[in-house]
């Protein structure tokens, strides 16, 4: 039961030297050692969540055996200033091919959410997830198994992707929760990061890297 319990929460060197432009609104400043503002949320055992040097980087290392738990950071960004999230992350260890559709292939090596509360009327919260999924092909979209119309999958990575190389992302996430909802949403209230595999009994490592919103 993720998401049902998660909706009530109201989400290289040059990479990281860009946390200091003006136009950036860093959101995850791992590459500083810095989880000061991020909590975790166990909902099948603990994922392991540990900030390490890599290849030179400070980055965020997760792994995860049958377990599911994520670390989120309640941050209300103007997405109509800053529309652009920008993150990078690497999968050491990918998961089989699941039917993410279903309950019981719920789970991801890597993910990265978004989230637009409903505020007291909390099952309108909303929830955006980037994925790195097991099966299905890049672009795809469907709705979370648990969740239905509260969020919505979109596989950024896929099992095609190789394992044990960094790739850069960049989604427009204004124009994504528009396409997505039927209408204008101007802020998001909290990003959430989780690598779990508590649905399948399976294992996973992945790494992510620094995450900021960017105005272009």
């Amino acid at each position: 039961m993720k998401y049902l319990i998660v909706l009530v929460f109201i989400s290289c060197n040059a990479f990281s030297e860009g946390l200091m432009r003006s136009d950036i609104l860093p959101v995850g400043q791992f590459s500083l050692n810095n989880l000061d503002a991020w909590s975790e949320k166990i909902f099948d055992h603990q994922t392991s969540y540990t900030l390490t040097n890599f290849e030179g980087l400070t980055v965020l290392k997760a792994s995860s055996h049958n377990s599911a738990s994520g670390l989120f950071r309640e941050q209300t960004v103007d997405i109509k200033t800053y529309p652009f999230l920008n993150w990078r992350w690497r999968v050491e260890e990918p998961l089989p091919p699941l039917d993410e559709t279903q309950k019981q292939g719920d789970d991801y090596a890597a993910r990265i959410y978004v989230i637009v509360s409903g505020g007291l009327f909390f099952w309108r919260t909303k929830a955006l997830n980037y994925v790195w999924s097991s099966r299905t092909e890049k672009e795809s979209v469907w709705p979370n198994a648990f969740a239905l119309g509260n969020a919505q999958m979109i596989a950024a990575r896929t099992a095609r992707d190789p394992a044990d190389v960094w790739f850069v992302e960049k989604r427009n996430i204004y124009e994504a929760l528009k396409q997505w909802l039927g209408h204008e949403v101007s802020e998001v209230d909290a990003i959430a990061i989780m690598t779990d595999t508590d649905n399948s009994d399976g294992k996973a490592t992945a790494f992510y890297g620094d995450i900021y919103f960017s105005k272009e």
